[in-house]
C-alpha cells in the first residue's frame, strides 16, 4: 500500500498552491488526488472559452441547487471545476483580493494571523502583475494582467457613465480603497488563462516528490482511532487506498469538502446516523453557514456596435479566432467582464456592499440554457451586472445518502433576510441611474431586461428574485474559528476534534469577502501551507 507524507484532496485554486508550497523543499512526498482530468484543453486555456466549459461535464461538476423560495422557486445552476486547477480553470478570471476590512473581520472573530496586515504579504508573494498598479506583487508564480487596452470601446463608456452616476474612478481594486469604478485585473498571461494549475501545480508536477493522480474520486477518509490515516478513492471503477504519514489536507472546496467530511463520519451525529454513516466526530457545523454572492444583469439594446457584432456572425468568429490563434489577442484573450467596480447601495453605509460588472455584449437566454458567450444576440447590446458583496442569508450543503457518487444537497436560502432584499432593491435602482447618465442614455435604444414596465418596488423585487442567481462564490461551509461548537477548523485550519486532518480552501472562510473569491482561495492555500510546514516540525 502506497504512503505519502501529505495527501491533498483536490487540485483547485487552493490545492494547487498547497501542492507547490509543500513540495518546494523536496523534503516531503506529496500526493494530489483530483476527481477530474487534465486542464490541457483548448477551451480551458483560451480565456473566453469558459463559455464552452460552463456546461461541459468533462471539466465541470454541473451541480444544481435545491428549488429556492428566495429565487422564485428556481433550482439554481452551480458550475464547479472538475479538472486540474478546479474552478480557476473555468472561471471568469477576475482578480480581486477582497476588501482589507474583510480579513480584519476574520481576525476579530478569533482567528489570529488572518488580518489584512497578515495576509497582504501572502497575496503579494503569489502575484506577478504586469500593469501600473503598485499594490500587487511582482515576480510571483501567478501572472495578473492589465487588459484594459483590449477592452471594447463600449466598456470604457460604461466606466465613464458610472463616474457620471457618482462613483470615483479606481484603477486598482486591490489597493487601499476598493470602492469606485474602473478596469478589472485578470489572471491571464500571453493571452492564455493563468489558472492555479498553470501557475502552481504544473511547475510542482516536475518535481520527483510530487505525484498527481487524475480521475480519482475520493470516497472516504480513513481513521486510526482519532487520527486521519489515509483515504479511499475510486479510479477506473476500482477502489484504491493510500496512506498519509503526516497529514491529509482537504482542498475540495465549499461543496466537496463538507461532503467528504460527512461521508467519512465528521458532521452532525444525528444526520449521519440517519444516513447509515458511522460517526467519527460529532460537529453540527459541517456543511452549515453557506454564503454566496447573488447577481443579476440589466440588459440594453444599443445604437452602437458591441461585441455582439464581432462574435455573432461566422466571419466575426473567424476574425476573432485568427487574431487569437496568431497573436493571442483580441476578445477571446480576456474575460467577458470588461471593467466594473464597487459601490454602496445606500450612501449611509460605511463601506461598499455591491459589485458591478460591465459586459459589452448581451445574451438574452434562459439561465439554465446553453451559455452563448461565443454566440451573443444578433443586435447591438450590452449588460450591466451587479452582485451583493456582504449578504446575510446563509444556507447549507449536506450529503443526501452514504453514496459518495450522489451529489450533495445544496440549499442556498437566497434573499432569506430583509437586509439582502432591501440592499438589492437599492442596487438595481442604481443600475438605472447609470443607464440614465448622459453617456449611457445616448447609447441606449431600450432596456430589454427587466424592461421599462418594471418600475414599482414590488415589481423590481419580483424580477430580481426570478432572475438572480449565484455568481459562483460559495464559501464558509467548514468555517474557521476558535470555538469547536461554532466552527469546523481552528485558526491553523486543523479540523476540530480529530488529528492529522486539515482543510485549506474557500470552505474555511469565517465569512464571505467583498468580491471574487479566487484570489483569496489561493492566498488561503499559501498561508495554509505555511501553517502545515510550521507544524510539520513537531512530527
Amino acid at each position: 500500500m502506497r504512503s505519502f507524507d501529505f495527501i491533498i484532496v483536490g487540485s483547485g485554486s487552493a490545492g494547487s498552491v498547497v501542492a507547490e508550497r509543500l513540495s518546494a523543499s523536496g523534503r516531503h512526498s506529496v500526493l494530489v488526488l483530483e476527481a477530474g482530468g487534465s486542464d490541457r484543453r483548448f477551451f480551458v486555456t483560451m480565456p473566453l472559452g469558459y463559455g464552452k466549459t460552463f456546461y461541459d461535464k468533462s471539466v465541470n461538476w454541473m451541480y444544481r441547487a435545491e428549488p429556492d423560495p428566495g429565487l422564485d422557486g428556481n433550482a439554481d445552476y452551480w458550475p464547479r471545476g472538475k479538472v486540474l486547477g478546479g474552478s480557476s480553470s473555468i472561471n471568469a478570471m477576475v482578480y480581486v483580493r477582497g476588501a482589507p476590512e474583510d480579513f480584519d473581520e476574520w481576525r476579530d472573530r478569533g482567528n489570529p494571523g488572518w488580518g489584512y496586515a497578515d495576509v497582504l504579504p501572502v497575496f503579494r508573494s503569489l502575484e506577478d502583475h504586469d500593469g501600473p498598479a503598485q499594490s500587487l506583487g511582482k515576480g510571483g508564480p501567478l501572472h495578473v494582467s492589465d487588459c484594459s487596452k483590449l477592452f471594447h470601446p463600449l466598456a470604457n463608456q460604461l466606466i465613464k457613465a458610472a463616474q457620471e452616476a457618482g462613483l470615483a474612478y479606481n484603477p486598482d481594486f486591490n489597493g487601499a480603497r476598493q470602492e469606485g469604478v474602473g478596469p478589472f485585473q485578470l489572471t491571464t498571461k500571453g493571452g492564455r488563462r493563468m489558472s492555479a494549475a498553470r501557475a502552481f501545480l504544473r511547475p510542482a508536477m516536475k518535481r520527483p516528490n510530487v505525484t498527481v493522480i487524475t480521475q480519482a474520486m475520493v470516497t472516504r477518509i480513513l481513521f486510526e482511532g482519532n487520527r486521519a490515516s489515509g483515504v479511499e478513492f475510486i479510479r477506473n471503477g476500482e477502489s484504491e487506498t493510500v496512506m498519509a504519514g503526516r497529514e491529509i489536507i482537504l482542498c475540495g472546496g465549499t461543496i466537496n469538502t463538507p461532503q467528504l467530511l460527512e461521508l467519512s463520519g465528521i458532521g452532525d451525529a444525528t444526520r449521519l446516523r440517519d444516513l447509515g454513516v458511522a460517526v467519527v466526530h460529532d460537529n453540527a457545523q459541517v456543511g452549515e453557514n453557506l454564503q454566496d454572492h447573488l447577481g443579476i444583469n440589466y440588459t440594453y439594446r444599443a445604437n452602437v456596435p458591441s461585441l455582439n457584432q464581432m462574435l455573432r456572425p461566422w466571419w466575426g468568429k473567424t476574425l476573432a479566432g485568427m487574431e487569437y490563434l496568431l497573436l493571442r489577442s483580441g476578445p477571446l484573450s480576456i474575460s467577458m467582464n470588461q471593467g466594473g467596480g464597487f459601490f454602496r447601495s445606500d450612501p449611509s453605509r460605511k463601506r461598499a456592499n455591491m459589485q458591478l460588472y460591465f459586459q459589452a455584449f448581451s445574451t438574452l437566454v434562459p439561465k439554465n440554457g446553453e451559455r452563448p458567450i461565443l454566440t451573443p444576440d444578433p443586435w447591438p447590446g450590452f449588460s450591466i451586472g451587479l452582485s451583493n458583496c456582504r449578504p446575510t442569508s446563509t444556507g447549507s450543503i449536506h450529503i443526501r445518502s452514504s453514496n459518495p457518487l450522489e451529489p450533495p444537497r445544496i440549499v442556498p436560502n437566497a434573499f432569506s433576510t430583509n437586509h439582502d432584499v432591501a440592499e438589492m432593491l437599492d442596487a438595481v435602482k442604481f443600475l438605472r441611474k447609470i443607464a440614465a447618465t448622459p453617456t449611457m442614455s445616448k447609447l441606449i435604444v431600450e432596456e430589454l431586461l427587466p424592461g421599462a414596465a418594471c418600475r414599482r418596488d414590488d415589481e423590481l423585487i419580483t424580477d430580481f428574485r426570478r432572475r438572480s442567481g449565484t455568481v459562483y462564490h460559495p464559501v464558509s461551509t467548514c468555517r474557521m474559528g476558535p470555538d469547536p461548537a461554532q466552527s469546523v477548523v481552528d485558526p491553523r485550519l486543523r479540523v476540530h476534534g480529530v488529528e492529522g486532518l486539515r482543510i485549506i480552501d474557500c470552505s474555511v472562510f469565517p465569512n464571505i469577502i467583498s468580491g471574487n473569491t479566487n484570489a483569496a482561495a489561493m492566498m488561503v492555500g499559501a498561508k495554509g501551507a505555511e501553517l502545515v510546514l510550521e507544524d510539520s516540525d513537531k512530527y
